[in-house]
């Protein structure tokens, strides 16, 4: 589905139709439901960016390979951004959970934790829960 395109451009509404095969009254159509957000010129020309182009790819791969409506694909949207969000707090949570435990370990542990070496073990599962009945 990838278009033949350069990189960090920004293209107008004519070179992405020719691009995707499709025509610029859908491009427009896209940015009225809100799907696409393209910036403007000063004399308001949209100009696409690579980004736009990432997203326009996925919605066209969501409407021509897959059959979705343009409801489904503003909720597929959204759904795509709330997870994007969610990873990048559960990101953040772990990077403060693992220096608020460095943190912890150097204040607590002679020489500041450098002697700390983690122990991997083995766990050990009794018979009798490793079969099943």
């Amino acid at each position: 589905m990838a278009a033949k395109r350069k990189s960090k451009g920004a293209y107008m509404i004519s070179a992405v139709a020719e691009m995707y095969e499709i025509h610029p009254q859908t491009l427009r159509l896209y940015e009225r439901e809100g799907l696409l957000k393209p910036s403007r010129t000063e004399g308001n020309t949209r100009l696409y960016t690579d980004e736009d182009l990432e997203r326009l790819e996925f919605i066209l791969n969501l409407a021509r390979d897959l059959g979705v409506n343009i409801a489904g694909i503003a909720i597929v949207l959204q759904m795509r951004e709330r997870m994007e969000e969610m990873n990048r707090q559960m990101q953040s949570f772990v990077e403060y959970v693992r220096t608020e435990m460095l943190a912890h370990f150097q204040q607590n542990v002679p020489g500041g934790g450098a002697a700390i070496v983690p122990i991997r073990r083995q766990a050990a599962v009794p018979k009798a829960a490793a079969r099943k009945p």
